[in-house]
């Protein structure tokens, strides 16, 4: 009587605890001050860098970049807002761009070596149902979709020695800092936006007017605070620095204020 196919399997192979493990580790972002309407779809990922990529920064992006483009614009001027959000966007079609690239080159090299099929993975693929509340989320899920598919190219190339380790070890590192940092540098961005917005709903100090007495001390050193808050400094790990500064934030826009405890969503 023949065996069956479980019967022959002489490793065990993952039924799905790596991906309980990794969203178990990771903490849920808050949309519960989230209303906006979104677009539900299946987001699949088989590789860990896309899997892990995709469950450590997508929600936090996607709350960053509402906070942007909704909140900060109840306080702040919606044409400066704008360069905050141009700036995002810029950044995600860059690492774009480095990805399709990448991809290219891959799948030259696959055909340069007469390699018919990419490696696969045996452990489960991380299924789940994400709502796309902007276009910049859209964006960055599919950033991570495109890194999702190169991996396994490169792990590929690697087992039929067209490239060493060393290099797929540096390809991998740099091409997730790339997608890793677009989220990073939303939250910096947000943050600043936060701080700017605080900064001009805060009252004068009254300290700074008594008598002319530390007036100077303390008119100094909130100018000096006015410009820490609405200036970030953001690398993308090429050493290119994004600095956005104090006038690109403008003055409070005459929209009513938010609600209280929105200034700190994201």
């Amino acid at each position: 009587m023949a065996a069956n196919t479980s019967d022959m399997q002489i490793v065990k192979i993952d039924e799905g605890a790596i991906n309980a493990r990794i969203l178990a580790r990771e903490s849920k972002a808050d949309f519960r001050r989230v209303e906006a309407a979104s677009i539900k779809v299946l987001a699949r990922f088989t590789s860990a860098e896309g899997k892990r990529l995709f469950v450590r920064f997508f929600s936090t992006l996607q709350l960053n970049a509402h906070f942007i483009s909704v909140i900060a614009r109840t306080r702040l001027e919606s044409a400066n807002v704008v360069k905050v959000e141009e700036a995002i966007k810029t950044r995600i079609e860059k690492a774009a761009a480095l990805l399709n690239h990448a991809i290219d080159e891959a799948e030259a090299l696959f055909k340069a070596n007469g390699i018919a099929s990419a490696a696969t993975y045996d452990a489960k693929p991380l299924e789940i149902e994400v709502g796309i509340i902007s276009s910049t989320g859209r964006r960055y899920l599919e950033l991570i979709a495109k890194l999702d598919q190169l991996m396994p190219l490169l792990q590929t190339l690697e087992i039929h020695e067209v490239i060493n380790t060393q290099t797929l070890d540096q390809e991998r590192a740099s091409l997730k800092r790339q997608v890793r940092d677009i989220a990073n540098s939303a939250r910096s961005l947000a943050s600043g936006l936060r701080r700017r917005m605080n900064a001009l709903a805060a009252p004068p100090d009254p300290v700074a007017h008594e008598d002319g007495v530390g007036g100077g001390f303390h008119e100094e050193a909130q100018n000096d605070a006015d410009k820490d808050a609405a200036t970030v400094h953001v690398g993308d790990g090429t050493g290119e620095v994004l600095s956005l500064p104090a006038e690109d934030f403008g003055p409070v826009a005459s929209e009513p204020p938010a609600e209280a405890g929105e200034a700190s969503t994201a």
